[in-house]
């Protein structure tokens, strides 16, 4: 067996490793050097490491790390990739780990590959020891876009166990709940001509100042459908999150397209919220000429819930001292649930700085971190 490095080594080496996840093409990239990585660190440790390669993306891959055997266990689950970035909004280089102001700083610090140096760091404890149970380390691929890791690791059906962790950023506050997802694309469609002879055309543009009148209206009427678990905003929400139409002033525009992301509650219906937002947009789309095109961005997942009274959740209260809430965004713990375990969403990280320039993890989270990942793999894997 390998000595493994610092705990501060480990994350320099995933932040400089870039990892992102993204819809566009351009900034999209593999997993596979940081998923090496972690393999070379585990199989070190004495831990069995199975790297499974995505079908849909064979420059991506899922790593099931496995010491012990046997039913129950625990898995501390991450993703490995990343959102895109802009450098210049960073103060210093993104893929290089800093210090300043007690925090760390690094693309992916918070989200989240800070959690899987600390989950790597505690798994080295269990070296030399007799598990009662398995621990796993899960590292999964594309998170950030299309979640086909966490859907892949469905369709093998692997891993197995019966308790897992995955180390979002929660501010170290246990979360048993979240809101699902769904994407869409709206697609406006008119015909092209000359600006000086408007009654020639059909402008895009303006039907999709129709489409998005009609879908506030929409966001307004689901605003009033109550999810009564405890979120922040206790309604669906929708946000409106990308235009793009026309190619030059003096041309009628043939073309605008608008991506919309929904988020719901454990009650809601994906397909019934998808129906009803195309429909909103359908009957809202009068301009003469015009046509709609939805297009499916993201198929979604749905909302994410484990009961209270589970083992792991009482017990992540109890080493937390919070109750269990109830958060807005979405996680791959659904997937784990469907696979058949009880699942917690906590982390060290703070959601507010995910996905921004200047990402940090503050210092003071790491220790309490390293002492609740070590309570939770006695409590799961060493003892009986």
């Amino acid at each position: 067996m390998t000595c493994l490095p610092p705990l501060t080594d480990l994350l320099r080496q995933l932040i400089a490793t870039p990892s992102v996840s993204s819809d566009h093409p351009r900034h999209d990239m593999g997993n596979l050097p940081v998923v090496s990585l972690m393999a070379n660190w585990l199989e070190g440790l004495g831990f069995s490491c199975e790297v499974l390669p995505l079908a849909s993306h064979p420059e991506k891959a899922n790593l099931i790390a496995t010491l012990g055997s046997g039913p129950g266990g625990l898995v501390l689950a991450g993703h490995t990739d990343t959102v895109p970035y802009d450098d210049s909004g960073w103060d210093a280089d993104p893929f290089t780990l800093s210090e300043r102001d007690q925090q760390w700083y690094g693309l992916g610090v918070c989200d989240m590959k800070g959690f899987l140096a600390l989950a790597v760091e505690a798994a080295s404890l269990c070296r030399g020891e007799r598990l009662q149970a398995p621990l796993i380390l899960l590292a999964t691929a594309d998170e950030e876009s299309g979640m086909d890791g966490a859907r892949a690791l469905v369709e093998a059906g692997k891993p197995k166990a019966r308790h897992a962790v995955i180390g979002e950023p929660t501010n170290l506050r246990p979360v048993r709940l979240h809101k699902g997802i769904l994407m869409d694309s709206l697609h406006v469609h008119g015909h092209a001509g000359h600006s000086s002879r408007p009654d020639l055309g059909a402008n895009a543009i303006r039907g999709m100042h129709q489409v998005l009148d009609a879908l506030l209206t929409h966001e307004a009427e689901l605003a009033q459908h109550r999810c009564g678990r405890g979120f922040a905003i206790d309604h669906p929400t929708m946000n409106l999150g990308c235009i793009e139409g026309g190619d030059s002033a003096n041309r009628i525009p043939a073309h605008c397209r608008l991506d919309v992301d929904m988020r719901f509650g454990p009650d809601d219906d994906i397909a019934t919220l998808r129906t009803g937002l195309r429909e909103a947009a359908h009957k809202g789309l009068t301009e003469a000429g015009c046509r709609l095109e939805p297009q499916t961005l993201f198929e979604g997942i749905p909302a994410f819930e484990t009961a209270a009274t589970t083992a792991i959740v009482e017990a992540c209260e109890a080493l937390t001292g919070h109750r269990a809430e109830a958060v807005d965004f979405a996680t791959e713990g659904p997937f784990l649930n469907q696979l058949g375990m009880d699942t917690v969403i906590l982390g060290p990280g703070d959601i507010a700085v995910a996905h921004q320039p200047n990402e940090s993890l503050p210092l003071d989270r790491i220790a309490p971190t390293q002492e609740l990942l070590r309570a939770l793999i006695q409590r799961f894997c060493l003892t009986t």
